[in-house]
């Protein structure tokens, strides 16, 4: 079973993909609330009483400078890490480990097996997600524009490839929530573009998605909202990036 509404070697009509429709009043419900979120690592807090909500079906662009606690944010409402003090809700669970099979999340390292192929790769975490469907994973390496024939280990990938197969691994189990931190990094113009049609098919299908990157401009057609991090505080919210810089 492909990615929802994917089929393998349809061509994409990104005039449809990048639309950002009016999403139905059934979507203007929060999927993640976070209230006075913390998080310290010993004496530097790096979240610094966050409080904000995520509708389903939204595109968020989070922006801002290195150290502005993006990546902390991410990794707590991926369970991957517990906030010091606040309340985090994802999914109407207050405990983010227990949603961890409805959430993707891509980091910055790739989390793939160097020595494995793509498609041997994601058959792995295939069997992790109790998916038993073999063109479901030729499928979504497919939809990143890579061959799931080929047969070359992982680790001879160049870093942009590496990118879009850690993408595929991130959406394999077709997540509600999606967690990227950084996904066009060393990725070439083309390609990012490609994944950003991706993304918004996907959002446009329901799926809310949090993106962190530096190249917020990619996704300007795209996004739902921009969301600006600084010194660990939510500082700016905006629709529009130019809006959100000129603050």
């Amino acid at each position: 079973m492909p990615i929802r509404g994917a089929k393998e070697g349809a061509r994409s009509d990104s005039s449809e993909l990048i639309v950002n429709p009016s999403p139905p009043a059934c979507l203007n419900l929060p999927i993640i609330s976070l209230s006075d979120v913390i998080k310290q690592f010993g004496r530097l807090a790096a979240l610094r009483g966050i409080t904000a909500e995520f509708l389903s079906g939204r595109l968020y662009v989070i922006v801002g400078d290195n150290g502005a606690g993006k990546t902390t944010l991410l990794r707590i409402l991926a369970g991957l890490s517990q906030p010091t003090r606040g309340r985090v809700s994802i999914l109407d669970s207050t405990d983010p480990r227990a949603v961890r099979e409805q959430v993707g999340y891509m980091a910055h390292p790739s989390l793939l097996y160097d020595e494995l192929s793509a498609l041997e790769n994601l058959r792995y975490f295939a069997q992790l997600y109790r998916i038993n469907d073999e063109q479901r994973c030729r499928s979504v390496i497919f939809s990143l524009k890579l061959d799931p024939d080929l047969t070359r280990p992982v680790g001879e990938y160049s870093q942009g490839m590496r990118q879009r197969l850690s993408l595929a691994r991130a959406v394999l189990h077709d997540p509600k929530i999606l967690l990227l931190d950084e996904p066009f990094s060393n990725v070439d113009v083309g390609s990012a573009r490609h994944m950003v049609e991706l993304l918004a098919a996907m959002r446009n299908r329901g799926t809310t998605i949090l993106l962190i990157t530096h190249q917020a401009s990619l996704l300007e057609s795209a996004s739902n909202e921009f969301v600006w991090m600084d010194f660990g505080k939510i500082i700016r919210r905006s629709r529009e990036l130019e809006l959100l810089q000129a603050l």
